[in-house]
Formats: structure tokens, sequence, C-alpha cells
């Protein structure tokens, strides 16, 4: 995982045959494969990428993974946090902060690609130069706002969300991914028998509970990790049984270990 010279962006580059279960990021992603293919589920149905193609996820976006063959894919991305996108596009369009949501999950858009490895190159292969990272981030933004973006979509979800059952369950979890819960505690926030949260949290949210809960752990953990925490005083602090517990969660939803993910951040 290399390091990137922007505040908010982390990059990744992986080459792999793993196929990742559903989950979803707390940021933006933007990235490019470089070779080979998968199939995902995204928030727009089931999609194809290929070499060249464009990828991209949404914050809570629930998506999975699995290549098309057994050569695997390679690709190149770039995590986005929520704010620093937000606040570019807010700043390119002269209008206030609102949220969006990028629009294509898979995108065959030549100057997109073009602009995406360009900022990977200077901010990540050759953070030589501040004024040169900033030109090419906001060069991406301001093609991706203006031909990738919709706030419909965000505007409405954010509208259902606003204190529904499943809404106050998953907020429990939030609060505290680390607690023991049960799913009589989390039915009974929601006002629901144990069987209509589990239609209704899957139906909502793209994943039953504990994996939700599972992980807003990871997430956890790769806070701590970035703020230099030890990896079995992490462990234990995310609530997980142990280090190889957490091992095994982190490569599921991040494809690298949390000993690899410490070293390229540090």
């Amino acid at each position: 995982m290399p390091r990137c010279a922007i505040a908010g962006i982390e990059a990744t580059i992986a080459q792999t045959t793993q196929s990742f279960p559903r989950h979803s990021h707390d940021r933006f992603g933007i990235g490019v494969i470089s070779s080979g293919g998968q199939r995902s589920a995204s928030g727009r149905g089931p999609v194809e990428a290929r070499a060249n193609d464009v990828i991209t996820v949404n914050p809570g976006e629930v998506h999975d993974g699995s290549p098309l063959d057994e050569r695997g894919r390679m690709w190149s991305m770039l995590y986005f946090e929520p704010s620093l996108l937000v606040g570019a596009v807010a700043e390119l369009t002269g209008s206030a902060a609102r949220p969006f949501e990028l629009t294509a999950p898979v995108a065959r858009d030549p100057l997109l690609k073009a602009r995406f490895e360009h900022l990977f190159a200077v901010a990540v292969e050759d953070a030589s130069s501040t004024l040169a990272c900033e030109e090419a981030l906001f060069a991406l933004i301001a093609h991706v706002g203006r031909h990738h973006t919709t706030q419909a979509t965000l505007a409405q979800r954010a509208s259902r969300d606003i204190d529904t059952p499943v809404a106050r369950a998953r907020a429990r979890i939030d609060d505290d991914p680390t607690a023991a819960l049960t799913l009589a505690e989390l039915a009974a926030e929601a006002g629901m028998s144990r069987f209509q949260l589990l239609r209704a949290f899957a139906r909502e949210t793209g994943l039953p509970p504990h994996a939700y809960q599972l992980q807003q752990r990871v997430r956890l953990a790769r806070r701590l990790i970035a703020s230099r925490d030890g990896l079995a005083s992490v462990a234990a602090t995310a609530g997980f049984a142990d280090q190889s517990h957490m091992t095994r969660a982190f490569v599921r939803l991040f494809g690298v270990t949390p000993a690899a993910y410490a070293a390229a951040i540090r």
C-alpha cells in the first residue's frame, strides 16, 4: 500500500485473485483496472470492469468483488475522505457544500482514466511538488464533478435514514462497534422482532447486523493503526477476539494485513 502525498487520500495497488465479500467503505473510491477484470455488486446493480475501466464506489455503498477468471485482476485505487471531495466540488461549482454520489460504478472514460493516472503518479509515485499534486487533484475533481456525480440519490437516501427503526439499530452499533450486542438488544432498539430486524437491516444496509458490526470494527482498527497503536492493542481495543481474528477480518475488507497497512502509512 503506497503512501499518498495529499492529506485525506489513501492509495492502494492490488493484484489478486481474491474474492471480497459484501462490504462498504466510509470514503469515496476512484480507481483504474490495469489488467484482468472483475464482476461485482454495486449500488446500481451488478457490473463488470475490465482493463482500462475506471471503477468508483461511494461511502456506505455495499459492494463485493470477484475476478472474471483464474488470472485475477490488478488495480490502482485512491480513497478520498468525503469532506475533501464534497468541499472541492463546492469550490468548483461556487455553491454550498452538499452531499453527492458518484454515478458510475464502472466508467469507460479515457479522460477520467488519464486524470486519475496523472494524480496517482504525482501524488504517490513522484510526490516532489505540492503544487503539482494539487493541480492534478483538482483536474480530476473537476471532471468527476461535471460528468460523474449526482446529488439526488444521496439526498433521498438520507431522508429515508432519518430516525427509522433500522437507523436506530445501526446507530447502536456505530456508537460502540466493540460492544457485545445481541440480536434481541438491537431488535428492542428498533422496536421490531428479531426476525423483522434481520430482514429489514439486510434490506436497508445490504449487510446482516453481525457483518455490519464486524466491518465497523475493522474501520475502527484502521483508525487506531493510523494513530500508531500496536497491533495487539488495536485488536483488543477494536473488539476482536485476538490479533489473528482482526487480521482475517482486515484482509477480507481491505485485501492487506494490518501489519502491511501499518508499514505503508508510517
